[in-house]
């Protein structure tokens, strides 16, 4: 069974290192904008800001690569157990803040946000597999092209 997934996992990484550049440069820059959009909006935020690496790039580039191609609810569904995990740990070890009160808190109460938080970023898997995609098509098309 490990041994099936390893093989799996070696498969989905075995990509055009441009296109792994490309994730990382998208994820960064998205995760950037979205912990400052949730500091203004005094929704959450992480306690510090390189955690949009470890957060974004480290762990759900990878993820990303893992779900790519699979049909958008597959790619929602496994996103929604990895960004579970993701967000029950960063509120959990409190490397992540929720301002107390926040819009989500007001809709859907406290005790559902990191729930509510990780319904939506399981998005980003399927929304960031189909953007990459096409802006690699965008600025690598020549290259494609010729192979």
């Amino acid at each position: 069974m490990i041994q099936e997934f390893i093989a799996f996992a070696k498969q989905k990484f075995n990509v055009d290192k441009r296109l792994i550049l490309l994730y990382c440069i998208v994820y960064f820059l998205w995760g950037l904008g979205m912990n400052k959009f949730g500091a203004i909006v005094e929704i959450a935020k992480f306690t510090y800001w390189w955690q949009v690496i470890t957060c974004y790039i480290v762990y759900m580039v990878p993820i990303s690569l893992l779900l790519r191609r699979l049909p958008f609810h597959a790619q929602y569904a496994y996103g929604l157990v990895a960004m579970g995990l993701l967000e029950f740990g960063g509120y959990a070890l409190q490397s992540s803040y929720a301002y107390p009160g926040n819009l989500i808190d007001q809709l859907f109460q406290e005790r559902n946000f990191a729930l509510g938080m990780a319904m939506f970023f399981a998005l980003y898997f399927p929304l960031g597999n189909w953007g990459v995609g096409k802006l690699y098509g965008l600025v690598f098309k020549n290259t494609i092209e010729q192979k």
